[in-house]
């Protein structure tokens, strides 16, 4: 398939996405929102302030800065100076701060020189980790209140 066949070929695409989301709406039916796929950040690009995502967000660039997203991927030739928020971080590139993530994932390429707050934690073969890890204040709240828990569950029952 030749460029301008493919090119038609989405363009057609688009145009039956949009002739249904338009039928949707006149039907009385709200449009249902679709994922726009994640904000990239390319290699090319150097980026000072703070990034602030309602979605994803992949980065393969420079960031000075805070950054916070729902999944923050950060690739193999990104460098970040900041804390990065996220209920996923993976990174595969250079952090210098910190993660707070539900879920930080160091790959094998990564490089992180700061804390990392999570609920879970995978540090990949190869991966260079310099600071400290401590479980998310959420996290330790919850297992604190399940071993409270148990054992009124376990007493209650024999109760009956």
């Amino acid at each position: 398939m030749n460029v301008l066949a493919r090119i038609n070929k989405v363009s057609d695409t688009i145009d039956q996405l949009e002739l249904e989301r338009t039928a949707t709406r006149s039907q009385g039916q709200p449009a249902a929102r679709s994922y726009a796929g994640p904000s990239i950040i390319s290699a090319a690009l150097s980026i000072i302030g703070r990034l602030e995502s309602a979605g994803d967000i992949q980065i393969d660039g420079k960031v000075e800065g805070d950054i916070r997203g729902q999944v923050v991927r950060i690739g193999s030739t990104a460098v970040i100076k900041g804390t990065v928020f996220g209920e996923v971080v993976e990174s595969a590139g250079t952090i210098e701060g910190k993660i707070e993530a539900r879920s930080a994932v160091l790959m094998g390429t990564a490089r992180m020189s700061g804390d990392i707050v999570h609920q879970s934690l995978q540090i990949g073969q190869g991966a260079y980790f310099n600071g400290n890890s401590r479980p998310h204040a959420k996290a330790e709240k919850t297992a604190r209140s399940v071993e409270v828990a148990l054992p009124e569950t376990i007493l209650n029952k024999s109760d009956a």
